[in-house]
């Protein structure tokens, strides 16, 4: 009955990871809000890495919808098409090398002083300004690149450099590189685009580094939940992204900034009173 306790604790996890991981609302944040809340009975080292290797049930959703596309050596593809995806990848690679270098060399410190819920609740509440701020500001403006092909390099380094802030706990990483997009001129479908496919190698070498720093010696119960909270990210990551593409084709992010502004202040009001 307590192992049952746990796994219905895990799915709900699980789909806060599959929303929140796409919406600019701060995957990491809303997880460890969550666990304050439901607190799962694990180590608190099990946890630290459960809630970045859950991630990665979210990202694989990614390669699922957008596999075709990700893929250089379809045989579907034209020669010219072949070209363009291995252009696409060199994109992602650029954009996730700032991200990557910082996330390694500050990893351990983030893990002692940021993962905090006063952080997180500063976070959620500075960006969802940033967020309504930017919008009005670029409300009305023609984006420079609308598609995907004319993202150059040096600009997608810089939306890399954005991607950076989502190092801080309820920043969020797709809210920073969308964010970043839309001030260096991209449009919201592919700054959206772009987050998403910047996220399989962070992702995949931010959950290389937990699971290394925890050692790979399993108890079956951390296992089975580690299992299952990555499979429920992974479903519901499948309705989450197509929900925000749908979304930003005719909608701004101010509903989102809002969200995370009245979301911050419940926090602190759960720290202080």
């Amino acid at each position: 009955m307590e192992f049952l306790i746990e796994l219905i604790k895990t799915i709900i996890l699980g789909i806060v990871e599959g929303i929140t991981e796409w919406l600019p609302i701060s995957s990491t944040g809303h997880l460890i809000l969550v666990d304050q809340l439901l607190q799962l009975n694990m180590s608190p080292e099990f946890k630290e890495m459960f809630n970045v290797v859950i991630q990665l049930g979210a990202i694989l959703s990614v390669i699922i919808l957008y596999f075709n596309r990700l893929n250089p050596f379809a045989s579907s593809k034209t020669r010219k098409e072949k070209i363009q995806t291995i252009n696409l990848w060199k994109k992602v690679v650029i954009g996730c090398i700032p991200a990557a270098v910082l996330g390694f060399l500050i990893d351990d410190y983030m893990d002692l002083y940021l993962n905090k819920p006063i952080v997180i609740a500063i976070a959620l509440i500075v960006y969802g300004i940033l967020f309504i701020i930017i919008e009005r500001k670029h409300k009305g403006i023609q984006p420079n690149i609308e598609t995907f092909e004319n993202l150059d390099y040096k600009t997608a380094f810089k939306i890399g450099l954005f991607q950076c802030l989502a190092l801080v706990p309820g920043t969020s990483r797709s809210g920073s590189t969308i964010l970043g997009g839309l001030l260096v001129g991209t449009s919201r479908y592919v700054a959206t685009e772009y987050s998403f496919f910047m996220g399989i190698p962070i992702m995949f070498g931010a959950s290389a580094l937990k699971l290394l720093k925890f050692g790979f010696h399993f108890t079956m119960a951390e296992f089975i939940i580690l299992i299952v909270g990555s499979v429920v990210s992974f479903v519901v990551s499948l309705w989450a992204i197509k929900f925000l593409l749908s979304y930003v084709k005719t909608n701004d992010f101010q509903a989102f900034g809002w969200y995370r502004i009245v979301l911050g202040i419940i926090v602190l009001a759960t720290i202080f009173l």
